[in-house]
């Protein structure tokens, strides 16, 4: 197991693959940690940005370039989609891409390459992580949200109520009744 070789300025999830070559079958194992680039994730729960991305991946070159597979875990934050507490969660993804060589002919323009003897995992990252969020991230499975009325907590407090709704076609003639009520007290 080796840590992948990487200049300053790129991002971890650049990795170096000078030392597998062009020779089909051979093989290395990277297991490290990097930081969590800028979005991954949406308004409501993510990665943030800089916190650890654990990698267990393996490089293998083909004839066609680099494939690449494992996991990668990380730790989400956000809030919850019906009571905005904090909420946190570990993912775990699999990863699996090929990553051609520059020269190799295909007609998919968007296949993943490798540029300079390095591959960049932050986009099949990124989609990955995308595709994992829950649509809906929850604080538990039965968790009531908030009042439409007042904002109200209804995890904190399930008896909270209103009282009877006034239809608002009698809504003037409720006030002047309870303001008819407060002058005869």
């Amino acid at each position: 197991m080796t840590t992948s070789r990487r200049s300053a300025d790129r991002s971890g999830l650049v990795l170096d693959t000078h030392d597998l070559g062009r020779r089909a079958g051979s093989m290395r194992e990277v297991v490290t940690t990097v930081e969590a680039p800028e979005g991954l994730g949406n308004d409501v729960i993510g990665v943030p940005p800089n916190s650890p991305i654990e990698l267990d991946l393996r490089l293998e070159a083909v004839v066609e370039g680099v494939l690449v597979t494992g996991v990668a875990r990380a730790q989400l934050t956000g809030e919850c989609g019906r009571c905005l507490r904090p909420i946190e969660d570990d993912l775990e993804i699999d990863l699996q891409e090929l990553f051609l060589y520059p020269d190799t002919e295909l007609d998919d323009e968007e296949a993943s390459r490798i540029v300079a003897e390095q591959l960049d995992l932050e986009p099949l990252v990124r989609d990955q992580v995308v595709l994992e969020l829950p649509f809906m991230p929850l604080c538990r499975p039965d968790c009531a949200g908030l009042c439409p009325q007042c904002g109200a907590d209804l995890n904190d407090d399930p008896e909270h109520s209103h009282g009877d709704p006034v239809d608002p076609r009698w809504g003037d003639l409720a006030a002047l009744r309870t303001e008819l009520e407060q002058r005869d007290n």
